[in-house]
């Protein structure tokens, strides 16, 4: 059991913690802040110490709320409506070996960005997402979508993982693992990550990134260690 006051206080003041998934799933580490508290520094960290793609995880009600679709869903209604596209049915359907479906949806950038894809422009679009998904508990959905609308653009530079409604009862996930753990903290559910790559260009082992966490004075979490505590 893990010390989740520990955990918020270190979201909460900018920091980041270190989520390994599973040996029999990805395998990978990622690095997380918590999307509410970012700030340029946090992009340049992710950047340096990741190496892999920056995405923000978010709840559920990314989707149910504020109206976003899945990646797989926006595939398959282009599929469906034009011909020109069917190749896009093959690449569909080729598995993945680690899981049943992928938590993508969208690739946004804030309208006040420039090219998107700046240090400043990724924090600024990150922060204002999970803003806007804690508004929206206190507005109607049409609300919430009209917010989503008149705040992003896209295509974008920061791509959006939304968790599985069922969170780790369904996927087990880095999108579930983090957005439960912020649920579990009382935490706005957004959180901005990267995977950590090693030097010989592969996910870096959980060994090496856990070596990393201690020597740095980061929180290195494991997967099972966050299911454990959300049961």
């Amino acid at each position: 059991m893990f010390e989740i006051e520990r955990i918020r206080e270190r979201l909460r003041q900018g920091k980041p913690i270190l989520v390994f998934d599973d040996n029999d799933r990805e395998g990978e580490t990622d690095i997380f802040f918590s999307a509410k508290y970012v700030s340029n520094s946090s992009i340049r960290f992710l950047r340096e110490n990741g190496g892999g793609m920056i995405f923000l995880a978010a709840d559920n009600s990314a989707s149910t709320k504020l109206g976003l679709p899945f990646a797989h869903d926006i595939y398959e209604t282009v599929i469906k409506s034009k011909t020109d596209f069917k190749m896009l049915e093959t690449m569909l359907n080729h598995s993945i070996p680690y899981d049943h479906k992928s938590s993508f949806s969208i690739f946004i950038n804030h309208k006040d960005t420039f090219t998107g894809i700046s240090d400043y422009d990724r924090a600024l679009t990150s922060q204002s997402f999970a803003e806007i998904l804690e508004e929206s508990s206190n507005l109607s959905e049409l609300e919430s979508r009209e917010k989503v609308a008149n705040n992003f653009r896209i295509p974008g530079h920061v791509p959006i993982c939304i968790a599985d409604s069922k969170l780790l009862k369904s996927r087990q996930g880095h999108t579930e693992l983090i957005v439960s753990l912020l649920k579990l903290a009382d935490m706005n559910p957004v959180a901005l990550g990267c995977e950590m790559i090693g030097q010989d260009g592969n996910s870096l082992s959980s060994e090496e990134a856990r070596i990393w966490a201690s020597n740095k004075g980061y929180l290195f979490l494991e997967g099972r260690q966050i299911m454990e505590s959300c049961q």
